[in-house]
């Protein structure tokens, strides 16, 4: 068995193989029938018009063949790039903020300790493009800089795309338009949609928001990094580029989706839980086992288990959440 999956990540040590395999012999079929249908779809043109059919195909999920390409396409990534020719690289040719360049190295050792291609002794190694990407990001969005978590959404970036300037472009479609203000210093973004979840919960899984208010656990103490590092080493590297596919095409919302699938699903196993500490575990366990490792099925659960979910019912919720976080400020 390999030890090391496809995108570079170690499997750990209790990793099940079984059950890895007999998952990935279905998936490898499923992924053969898309890809075709992906190939007709982009004609060898290299581009695709919003439509039904297409947010129908990326919800059954992009091949990694056409994945950089498409992400670039639907979250106006490609069109900022070309719009924008050599802004790049002059980001990283010009002045620098010192304490920035600090707080950016500091954490490259911490990014992927367990992806080889971000090892030192890696060749390429990928600590390199990483920081390429996170300076000239700080200096083109000087009201965000730097913040942790954005390491690992760059690093996951860069293993898909293999480029530095295009994953540049995908985080600014990501921190500046698609999550609203998770990572600005004051993390408002964060705070409010981590609220907005709370009171989803309360409509869709009340028992469960009712042991969360029972017990004081704050929804922060065990979602927030699932909206931070948008599921990166929360949920299997095959779930979440299946969750990402969908996230740059429909926006933030997805990541209610799933994280109310994740709840929802588990609703009994979490209403087992007794005390505070308990209910912290039972949260952690539910990102694990065959339920997120089989993408195909776990995507197709978050578009149905929820229920309906629009836009303006996120908007109306951040609104209010967004009052309250500021008034508990």
């Amino acid at each position: 068995f390999c030890r090391v999956d496809p995108y570079g990540f170690e499997r750990p040590e209790d990793f099940d193989y079984a059950s890895y395999e007999a998952f990935f012999s279905r998936y490898l079929v499923v992924l053969t029938r898309r890809a075709i249908k992906w190939s007709k779809l982009l004609k060898g043109n290299n581009s695709i018009q919003k439509s039904l059919k297409v947010k129908r195909y990326i919800r059954k999920g992009i091949p990694n063949e056409h994945r950089a390409l498409i992400w670039m396409i639907v979250s106006g990534a490609q069109t900022n790039m070309e719009q924008n020719p050599g802004y790049y690289h002059r980001l990283l040719e010009g002045e620098k903020n010192d304490k920035l360049l600090e707080a950016i190295k500091t954490d490259m050792n911490r990014t992927f300790p367990d992806n080889v291609k971000f090892r030192k002794t890696a060749d390429p190694c990928l600590q390199h493009a990483l920081y390429n990407v996170l300076v000239a990001y700080g200096h083109h969005n000087k009201a965000v800089g730097y913040c942790q978590g954005m390491n690992f959404i760059a690093g996951y970036l860069i293993l898909i795309t293999k480029n530095e300037e295009e994953s540049f472009w995908l985080l600014d479609a990501l921190i500046g338009r698609i999550l609203p203000d998770y990572y600005s210093p004051a993390m408002l973004g964060l705070k409010t949609d981590q609220e907005v979840l709370g009171e989803l919960v309360k409509m869709k899984v009340p028992a469960v928001a009712e042991l969360m208010e029972r017990h004081g656990v704050m929804w922060t103490l065990v979602v927030s990094r699932w909206f931070i590092c948008l599921f990166i080493d929360i949920l299997p590297v095959e779930t979440v580029l299946r969750i990402w596919d969908c996230l740059f095409y429909e926006g933030s919302k997805i990541i209610f989706r799933v994280a109310l699938t994740l709840i929802k699903q588990h609703q009994a196993f979490i209403l087992e839980a007794t005390n505070f500490p308990d209910i912290c575990d039972k949260f952690k366990q539910i990102t694990k086992g065959t339920f997120v490792t089989e993408c195909h099925s776990f995507m197709q659960k978050i578009f149905t288990d929820p229920g309906s979910l629009s836009m303006a019912t996120i908007n109306r919720l951040r609104e209010t959440c967004r009052e309250k976080v500021l008034s508990q400020g």
